[in-house]
């Protein structure tokens, strides 16, 4: 039971070391199954998106003609996201919003100065978290003390490998890297110094399927 003086602890880290600057780090491959997902559940947008904007604009203390370049934006930003090709926008309107902290004479700040208005659009990846949420992984027949999910492994050697690089785990413990490996076709070697844990890998190794896990989906 949780201690009442307490919080219990819901993540575990990974540390990511490099030897230089030069590191491979696919995001695109990382969680790119949430989405395919994201993109297939998505409503259609709603028949009142942009309208606040327009009252804003209306509103504002801007020049008719940069009220009406803002109406013309806008519109072309609300078709973007009726036509699928962005996920959603910010406006930002002079005398309203405030510049963004910090910012720079220059980029939206500039546009926002200049023209009265900026309009961020926000394209339709998931922004990738440095949270890999997986259930815990199921342990029958697997008598190591410390397994950790299949899914959380498949998803670091996504991000930090390519296929046909090599993947070494020096603490193979019931070989769930090697696994992972193997399924996303990488090269793998495991060193593990307990033979029981040894033939719990080579069992696992042969009785596992190649497929690769999903979540969410």
């Amino acid at each position: 039971r949780q201690d009442k003086r307490k919080l219990i602890q819901a993540t575990e880290p990974f540390f990511i070391f490099a030897k230089s600057k030069d590191y491979y780090f696919n995001l695109d491959n990382y969680l790119q199954h949430l989405d395919s997902f994201n993109k297939s559940v998505k409503s259609k947008p709603s028949d009142k998106l942009g309208k606040k904007y327009v009252e804003l604009i209306k509103n504002s203390d801007l020049s008719e003609e940069q009220k009406n370049n803002a109406i013309k934006a806008l519109n072309q930003a609300i078709l973007a996201v009726h036509n699928r090709e962005i996920e959603g926008f910010r406006m930002k309107i002079h005398g309203i919003h405030k510049l963004a902290y910090g910012g720079q004479d220059g980029g939206r700040n500039n546009q926002i100065k200049n023209n009265g208005f900026t309009i961020i659009r926000i394209l339709g990846n998931t922004m990738k978290k440095d949270i890999i949420e997986s259930p815990v992984e199921i342990t029958k027949n697997n008598h190591h003390p410390a397994v950790y999910p299949m899914y959380i492994i498949q998803e670091l050697i996504k991000l930090l490998t390519q296929e046909c690089d090599f993947v070494l785990d020096p603490f193979c413990g019931s070989g769930t890297t090697c696994i992972a490996a193997r399924n996303l076709n990488r090269n793998y070697l495991g060193i593990e110094i307990n033979p029981d844990y040894v033939n719990l890998a080579n069992n696992r190794m042969e009785e596992s399927d190649s497929q690769q896990q999903e979540l969410f989906i």
